[in-house]
């Protein structure tokens, strides 16, 4: 089972996703995680609004304003007011049942899939994070399913400290360590990302 490669628009997203994740390196960590969820939706729902979809990610940032802006707002101690607005769009209607073993979900669920997987390896840690935000906010999986998938995760992500921490005090910085390291975090995360797909495929 394989995933189709990151398209350009999801590398805008991804590459903005990653801005804010960096400029908000100094805030708590409940308001960043905070303000990263409110952007990810954000996107998330003005791609896939019933009403009035926005296929056009840059005009979607646009609308956003710089990621330094919205960190600068979230330091004054609120995430902008306008960010919370898509929340008031209904969700769009479950699409009808097909056949043949076709895969459900929209933009945002395969966004999030592509940041799990292929973003996996452009940004460890950052990409998988962001993914299981864009997931947890959309009702294509059960909470079983997203709960699975943090798990998975969150604990590749874990055992990749660990397993750098451990070769950091044996003093092994050889390049076999450094690729068992970076193997821990993206293979977690990317195994994570095909059983949210394959979630989807058994809808």
């Amino acid at each position: 089972m394989t995933t189709a490669p990151l398209e350009h628009t999801d590398v805008i997203v991804l590459d903005y996703l990653a801005a804010l994740w960096a400029q908000s390196d100094d805030l708590a960590p409940e308001l960043r995680d905070e303000l990263m969820t409110t952007v990810a939706d954000y996107i998330a729902m003005r791609r896939t609004s019933p009403s009035s979809p926005i296929d056009d990610p840059a005009e979607i940032l646009r609308r956003l304003g710089p990621p330094e802006a919205l960190v600068a707002a979230a330091r004054r101690g609120h995430v902008p007011p306008h960010l919370k607005l898509p929340a008031l769009i209904p969700p769009p209607p479950p699409p009808a049942a097909t056949g043949g073993g076709a895969v459900r979900g929209g933009a945002a669920e395969y966004t999030a899939v592509g940041l799990m997987t292929a973003g996996a390896f452009v940004l460890p840690g950052v990409g998988p994070f962001v993914g299981m935000l864009m997931a947890s906010a959309s009702p294509q999986w059960t909470p079983a399913e997203k709960a699975t998938g943090w798990f998975i995760t969150i604990g590749s992500g874990t055992a990749a400290l660990a397993a750098a921490f451990f070769f950091a005090v044996a003093g092994s910085g050889s390049a076999a360590a450094l690729l068992f390291v970076y193997m821990l975090a993206v293979g977690g995360s990317l195994f994570a990302g095909l059983r949210m797909l394959d979630a989807l495929r058994r809808k």
